[in-house]
């Protein structure tokens, strides 16, 4: 292929299919350290419940199931329009790749924007880790552990996500250039999938801190 003819293929790369294999390929790579990353928390966490089940489900029922619950329905909505616009780009409908990115941008600010009142009402409640937390009944240590690990797990979730809101508006910009088609569209598609995995990062986290005991 000629370079010169595609200006999107970068200089390392034969032609357009190796530079994406390539980039999907890094992708799937950068993912599987995030899930070992997230697994030993996940792992920390499963002990800790092991060890203290009872506080685990006392604190677990100090949770809003009903914020969670928006909030799950929220990323999945989110999931919903970044698949389309991966769609929209492999379609040649480049009009369509920022709305859709927008609306997801939009999506990820509604959690965010219940995740602070959740978190501010834990404030209200004392229910911070640290030297003002105050927990009612027989559990206070152990649940505290729970809340240190809520507010860590949460946390970083909520990180990863600004990341990706990041990641959309550099895709927003290049969009708006024209830089995606059919015959070009793997850093939508990359983008795609590292929002996905933010996503069933939540996805598990929801049962595992919410729901817990309360079947």
């Amino acid at each position: 292929m000629d370079k010169s003819a595609a200006p999107t293929v970068a200089h390392q790369f034969e032609d357009a299919e190796q530079q994406k294999e390539a980039s999907t390929l890094g992708m799937w790579a950068f993912l599987v350290t995030e899930v070992m990353f997230f697994g030993g928390i996940f792992g920390a966490y499963a002990v800790c419940h092991y060890l203290y089940p009872e506080a685990f489900k006392a604190a677990s029922n100090r949770l809003d199931v009903l914020m969670g619950a928006i909030n799950t329905g929220v990323l999945i909505c989110s999931s919903l329009t970044m698949a389309l616009a991966v769609r929209a780009a492999q379609t040649d409908k480049p009009k369509q790749i920022a709305p859709l990115l927008w609306v997801t941008i939009l999506l990820g600010l509604v959690f965010f924007t219940i995740k602070y009142f959740e978190y501010a009402h834990k404030f209200h409640e004392n229910l911070f880790p640290g030297a003002s937390f105050q927990f009612e009944g027989p559990f206070g240590v152990q649940a505290q552990l729970f809340f240190v690990l809520y507010f860590v797990m949460t946390g970083l979730h909520a990180f990863h996500m600004v990341i990706g809101i990041g990641l959309m508006l550099w895709l927003i910009r290049r969009a708006g250039k024209g830089h995606f088609s059919s015959s070009y569209y793997s850093p939508v598609e990359i983008g795609g999938l590292y929002w996905h995995f933010v996503d069933l990062v939540w996805i598990y986290l929801f049962p595992l801190l919410y729901l817990i005991g309360r079947a």
